[in-house]
């Protein structure tokens, strides 16, 4: 008696590989999984080099607290197709120095924008003070753009810093990469310690689509301008 008639191995066998294939590499990479759609994934960076004080730092948290608290970043929001942003906080100095103090959060009203803003106010300083590799900041802000649960028409960086790149890869070698990524790197150049930095920041940190300075003559100034800055990132506006 012949042997029952094997089903062919090509076509079952392929379809069942290729959905297990499916199956892994979905379970193995948050990127591929279901995101919910926003109109911006904005990685926040705050400057917690050497040359920041407790009260400087103090200065940076209470203004991006202040600025998810003023109904104009609510009605950024609103005016986008989606009406949604992913935000994130990244507090950073050296090359090793990066640590993710708020995470990724969706805003999308006056209430979840308050939310971000409390979790904010609650944080202390968590990374560790050291050189300002805002080189390092980067690559980590890109890291964070590729593994989240969103999915943004836009990406951006937000890093403010009062110094220059001294440590980790140079800028020069950086911005082409972010730029060909599509991601806007936006800076906020605070001049107490380096009078011309919003010059540097212009030359060697900003890239991508849009992307522009803005200055704080002091720590002082940081609430009005990151407010302007973050107005400004979720319209999507060039610099004027």
């Amino acid at each position: 008696m012949r042997p029952p008639r094997q089903a062919p191995l090509g076509r079952t066998h392929g379809v069942f590989l290729a959905i297990a294939c499916l199956a892994v590499l979905t379970l193995a990479n948050p990127a591929a999984r279901a995101q919910q759609p926003v109109d911006l994934e904005l990685v926040l960076a705050v400057d917690c080099s050497y040359s920041v004080d407790s009260a400087e730092f103090a200065l940076q948290m209470q203004g991006l607290a202040a600025a998810f608290r003023d109904p104009a970043v609510v009605a950024a929001i609103r005016a986008n197709p989606y009406g949604a942003v992913a935000v994130t906080v990244v507090q950073w100095s050296g090359p090793s120095s990066q640590v993710v103090v708020v995470p990724w959060r969706r805003v999308h009203d006056t209430a979840s924008a308050v939310d971000f803003s409390t979790r904010i106010t609650a944080t202390p300083r968590l990374t560790a003070e050291g050189a300002t590799s805002i080189s390092s900041m980067v690559q980590f802000g890109l890291h964070l753009l590729d593994n989240n649960a969103f999915n943004g028409t836009r990406q951006a960086i937000d890093v403010s810093s009062d110094g220059r790149n001294n440590a980790g890869p140079r800028m020069r070698d950086l911005r082409p990469i972010v730029a060909w990524r599509g991601v806007t790197l936006n800076g906020l150049a605070i001049l107490n310690e380096v009078a011309t930095l919003n010059y540097y920041f212009e030359k060697y940190v900003i890239a991508g689509p849009n992307a522009f300075v803005v200055t704080a003559n002091d720590y002082s100034a940081y609430r009005d301008a990151i407010l302007d800055k973050i107005v400004r990132e979720i319209g999507n506006l060039p610099t004027s």
